[in-house]
């Protein structure tokens, strides 16, 4: 999978300035200098890509780092698709505003037909919250529709701008996703209040963990030591990739 990733993005080849980890990573053959990849191990022909101290290294997702990216990332892929049903929703109310009329009279001409079968059955149309519904939304002013449109839209944008700062494995992403979803978390909690469903259960159960694993693994607002400590512990994951990587194996020379 390493060497797959490495194909695709190139070798991630680093230079530390210590010096027996630099002696280690690195390699003096017939065709030149070599430097060993920390993602995949092989010794690559030619300048390393970075250097610097071994605790900036860059992290290699791998075990907690792999987990914790992985949970990001479906987050975020939760994020671009429901920003994608609320952009269309938002388009969808403005294309509405436009035949409105048309629509408006269509449902004041045809519901009433329906009535008699409903009064057979027992269902009183006319006060029906479903009918109710959508009395609201065809007989609102056109200036209302186009607003609720471009709030969709606005709401739509704030879910994709999150979900490529968690794709992204961004610290801001993180922070947007925090807020964001903590202001999500009294609308959910109201709408449960109103009718309780196993889908609103679920989505409310994701988003409360999502709010705990942030603030507590990645550190948000100063909880366990803050950006300091995160930084710390990057740093400390970083040096401990660099002494994987420079340990004594026997690895093949990529050209």
């Amino acid at each position: 999978m390493n060497l797959l990733v490495c194909g695709r993005r190139g070798h991630l080849t680093y230079a530390p300035v210590e010096d027996d980890l630099r002696d280690r990573l690195h390699a003096q053959t017939s065709l030149g200098s070599a430097w060993r990849c920390l993602r995949c191990g092989t010794f690559v022909l030619g300048e390393p890509r970075m250097s610097g101290p071994a605790a900036d290294a860059p992290l290699v997702p791998r075990g907690r780092a792999l987990r914790d990216a992985v949970i990001l990332r479906l987050l975020a892929v939760e994020r671009f698709i429901k920003g994608v049903f609320v952009l269309a929703a938002g388009y969808g109310v403005i294309q509405f505003r436009d035949s409105r009329d048309a629509i408006q009279r269509a449902f004041h001409e045809d519901i009433p037909l329906l009535k008699p079968f409903t009064d057979k059955i027992g269902w009183n149309l006319e006060n029906s919250a479903v009918v109710e519904t959508i009395r609201r939304v065809v007989e609102a002013q056109s200036d209302t529709l186009l607003w609720a449109g471009i709030a969709l839209i606005g709401y739509g944008v704030l879910q994709l701008t999150e979900g490529a700062g968690l794709w992204l494995l961004k610290r801001w992403g993180e922070y947007f996703a925090l807020v964001a979803t903590s202001f999500g978390l009294p609308i959910e909690i109201y709408e449960l209040t109103e009718r309780l469903t196993w889908f609103r259960v679920g989505a409310l159960v994701i988003n409360v963990a999502a709010v705990i694993y942030l603030l507590v693994s990645k550190r948000l607002f100063g909880i366990r030591g803050g950006h300091k400590a995160y930084e710390a512990e990057r740093h400390e994951m970083s040096l401990m990739e660099v002494e994987h990587a420079a340990s004594p194996e026997t690895v093949p020379v990529a050209g």
